[in-house]
């Protein structure tokens, strides 16, 4: 039988590697400083923040619903009179709430499949197409019941963004520009929330539906932007070469690197570096990712991901819900809720500084221990006897979650997607993001029917001595970090393969070399 012609292409491409190009390219990595890795890898960067443009959509439908539950319009025309006022009731604000969790917890899970069936490329296009239809069902809702539908909808296609984003990235760029690639899928987070505050903070203002409906529309903007740039993405060459497509994997290299860049020593490590995980059985299902080969992998992929959410995150789609329940007038509200969030834009640029020259363990520990301090802070501010009096108490509490936000994108916010792409295996890199995202959405599934009987005034109304609650949830994470997180700052995959292979302490991990 006559070779194919892709089969004679990857006997060319393999026999042109040599047996020392693997070390060298892990070599270079080693060497190569950021500032040298961004001229050398200046489309892997770009496409890299192009694929991240789902997590956008995927952090402003959530953003945008929580800030719609302090918008009149949409207060009268889904709420219930309360006090002379309309609110949305504590268990639709649940319903609605849990529509995008559950959606992920699904969505995440199929993803991977997908993704490794057909490639990160062609998983993200037709997710995309089926997100700019489902927009349609919440733009045109106009119950309680339909938007929830909308909702769930979404949910199923926004869960999958998280888990192509940060795997993308990982599989793109050379090793000084993992740290920051990866963690730019906290950025996008970041931003996909600022623009919603800034759009509802905008639309608010209307006495119709338009105060809704608007930023509903505005979705829309992402799948144009997408689909336009999507047909010429490079596909990651670590997928191709788990499909054995050694020259289209090698192509890809170099659309990802300037010309001046010699690809094949990368391949070569690639190719090495998926050997050596057949050998170590790391296999490529959801099974596979709970043998002792991938346990701890897996733990720690699923553990900080999910602190994500025990830490206090979900209360950023409460920000403006919270300082209005905080005393603070309506419009007040919406300006600190864009300030909330343009700082913790700041702080996750800035965790960049610290991702280049710190490790990921201390910077994620210690964030996590400030973060801690700052809740505890929060809890004990309402429980003074002057609070109902004092509005300079509520201004204080909220300028603290500001500050408890800057923290957080500065630290535990990005350092969590870096942690999550270098620890899983290559081969179950997608099922690994995919198991840790359903497990966080889980989590938030529970956070989302907790969170509006805690606030609601009708409800528990506990406003800041919630600080307490999360302050106690984040000691737990802390104390589990500390003993399970390692240092993984500098490491090719190879070399992290051989490292949790060996069944190393966490402590060991910084100083340990590897022959």
């Amino acid at each position: 039988m006559e070779d194919t012609e892709r089969d004679v292409k990857n006997k060319i491409v393999v026999g042109a590697i040599g047996g020392d190009d693997a070390r060298l390219a892990t070599d270079r990595e080693h060497d190569m400083p950021f500032l040298e890795a961004i001229r050398l890898y200046p489309t892997a960067v770009g496409w890299s923040i192009f694929f991240s443009l789902g997590v956008v959509m995927t952090a402003f439908d959530p953003q945008l619903l929580g800030n719609l539950y302090a918008t009149p319009a949409f207060q009268r025309d889904f709420g219930y009179k309360f006090n002379d006022s309309f609110i949305i009731s504590a268990a639709w604000q649940t319903g609605l709430g849990m529509g995008n969790p559950i959606g992920q917890v699904v969505g995440a899970f199929f993803a991977a499949y997908p993704m490794e069936w057909y490639g990160r490329k062609k998983t993200f296009g037709v997710c995309v197409i089926l997100t700019a239809a489902f927009i349609f069902i919440q733009f045109f809702a106009r119950s309680l019941p339909v938007l929830l539908v909308g909702e769930l909808l979404g949910g199923l296609v926004l869960g999958t963004y998280v888990v192509v984003a940060p795997a993308y990235a990982s599989e793109v760029c050379p090793i000084p520009l993992r740290g920051v690639l990866t963690s730019w899928v906290n950025l996008s987070f970041v931003m996909g929330q600022l623009i919603a505050n800034g759009v509802i903070a905008g639309t608010s203002k209307l006495d119709n539906h338009w105060a809704y409906s608007a930023p509903f529309a505005a979705q829309w903007v992402w799948p144009v932007i997408i689909l336009i740039g999507w047909p010429f993405a490079p596909e990651s060459p670590w997928w191709l070469v788990r499909k054995e497509r050694f020259a289209d994997a090698e192509h890809s290299l170099r659309r990802l690197a300037s010309a001046t860049v010699d690809v094949k020593p990368t391949l070569a490590m690639i190719i090495e570096t998926d050997r050596l995980e057949r050998e170590m059985k790391t296999g490529t299902t959801y099974l596979d990712c709970f043998k002792p080969t991938n346990l701890h992998r897996t733990e720690i992929s699923v553990g900080v991901y999910t602190i994500q959410v025990l830490s206090g995150i979900y209360l950023v789609g409460y920000a403006v819900y919270f300082f209005e329940l905080a005393g603070l007038p309506v419009e007040k509200a919406f300006s600190m809720g864009v300030g909330f969030l343009a700082l913790g834009f700041v702080g996750t640029c800035c965790s960049w500084v610290l991702l280049i020259h710190y490790g990921r363990r201390r910077i994620y520990n210690t964030g996590l221990a400030v973060l801690i301090t700052l809740l505890l802070i929060i809890g004990i501010l309402d429980c003074l006897p002057s609070y109902e009096s004092n509005h300079g108490i509520a201004w204080a509490q909220a300028s603290l979650m500001l500050i408890w936000n800057f923290v957080y994108d500065l630290s535990i916010g990005p350092v969590c997607f870096v942690l999550l792409c270098e620890c899983s295996a290559t081969r179950v890199r997608s099922k690994t993001i995919a198991l840790a995202t359903a497990v966080q959405a889980v989590v938030a599934i529970a956070m989302t029917v907790a969170i509006p009987y805690m606030f609601n005034p009708d409800e528990g109304n506990v406003r800041g001595k919630i600080g307490f609650f999360f302050g106690g949830l984040s000691m737990v994470s802390l104390v589990w970090a500390y003993f399970r997180v390692p240092e993984t700052k500098g490491r090719t995959y190879e070399e992290l393969d051989i490292m949790f292979s060996k069944g190393l302490k966490t402590r060991e991990f910084a100083q340990y070399s590897v022959e």
